[in-house]
């Protein structure tokens, strides 16, 4: 299967901007779905965007609409998430997956997932 490894996280102010990185290994990339998902501590893990394995559709929850853009490379196997105007409540680790179920958004749609790398906002 498909091996994800998430870089890019780091810790910036109120305001700015980061840009997430997911290099995939093992599968065939071209042909999956992929998103982003985040975790806060004692929190849920939650959708945050997604895109199809044209990248001719995109979905993203309504607390990112707007701020951050995913898009992808399939040349380079790499999907990416834009994060623009951050807040403090977008921090959280951010997570790759495969987008295995197009028809639903919640975690139990993803799979294969990266281990994660942490985005700090301050305020």
């Amino acid at each position: 299967q498909v091996q994800l490894v998430e870089s890019g996280g780091g810790l910036v102010q109120a305001g700015g901007s980061l840009r997430l990185s997911c290099a995939a290994s093992g599968g065939t990339f071209s042909y999956y779905a992929m998103g982003w998902l985040r975790q806060a501590p004692g929190k849920e893990r939650d959708f945050v965007a997604t895109i199809s394995w044209s990248g001719a559709s995109t979905y993203y929850a309504d607390s990112v609409k707007g701020r951050f853009t995913i898009s992808r490379d399939n040349a380079k196997n790499t999907v990416y998430l834009e994060m623009n105007s951050l807040k403090p409540e977008d921090t959280a680790v951010y997570y790759c997956a495969v987008h295995y179920d197009w028809g639903g958004h919640s975690a139990a749609a993803f799979g294969s997932w990266g281990q994660g790398t942490q985005v700090t906002v301050s305020s």
